[in-house]
């Protein structure tokens, strides 16, 4: 299965050129189409941000009876 990466403009009347595909005609191909994702804009927020509802005793050890070494 090859399979190839292209950019592509949608034109104003919602079509979709692209040329010089690398397939036979005929062949049968899988197009999925979804948006650019622009990297010029990086988000400056955390995807966890404002997920947290509240710190039951944060700076409590996590999972201490599980060390050997401090048995």
């Amino acid at each position: 299965m090859e399979t190839l990466h292209v950019r592509a403009v949608v034109q104003p009347d919602g079509s979709l050129h692209i040329e010089d595909l690398p397939f036979a005609p005929g062949e049968e191909v899988e197009v999925t189409v979804r948006t650019q994702v622009h990297s010029h804009h990086p988000s400056t927020k955390s995807p966890l941000e404002g997920t947290v509802l509240k710190y039951i005793d944060p700076t409590k050890p996590v999972a201490e009876d599980d060390w050997e070494a401090l048995g």
